[in-house]
């Protein structure tokens, strides 16, 4: 079993090397590009007032950074309650995922809350500006994926060699 206060350490490093990075491109980016691997990936400085993708771009309203705050922050919430949940049954890897992810999504709460904006400065071809934050949450979301693919597997597995048709096979 993992022990839990390794995986929370581990959350809040997390947090904290997105806010190095988001610190470190608001002081160095603004104004400037500068290319990592030519036509690849640029690091290019631009500030956030929306969600991901955009998806909010359209709703006017003096509350939206307070309400975009409130509904990450319980969506957070009710994630770190279901790995809570399931902290018993949950594989190392799972505690790993969970840890990313929610780490991702504090970042960027924490960036919206005391800036009214989120800090984004990595650039790819043809996909939106995003952070570490955002590298953070799409790693864990995959470790969780690969997590509950495994212990299916091995459910299976172990249904399998246990079944009778097993033993008389070999």
């Amino acid at each position: 079993m993992v022990r839990r206060w390794l995986v929370v350490l581990l959350a809040l490093l997390l947090v904290g090397c997105d806010h190095a990075t988001k610190i470190a491109a608001h002081a160095l980016l603004p104004g400037r590009d500068v290319s990592v691997v030519r036509g690849v990936l640029d690091l290019h400085y631009t500030e956030n007032p929306d969600t991901a993708f955009s998806l909010t771009a359209n709703l006017a309203s003096p509350y939206k950074v307070t309400a975009l705050v409130v509904l990450a922050a319980l969506g957070m919430i009710a994630v770190a309650a279901y790995w809570w949940r399931r902290r018993k049954e949950s594989s190392t890897l799972e505690h790993i995922g969970y840890a990313t992810a929610i780490a991702g999504g504090v970042g960027n709460i924490l960036d919206r809350a005391v800036r009214g904006v989120v800090v984004d400065f990595i650039r790819l071809p043809h996909w939106p500006v995003f952070n570490v934050a955002d590298v953070l949450v799409g790693i864990g979301v995959g470790l969780l994926f690969l997590g509950q693919v495994l212990r299916r597997r091995r459910a299976l597995s172990l249904t399998t060699e246990s079944s009778p048709e097993t033993h008389l096979r070999r």
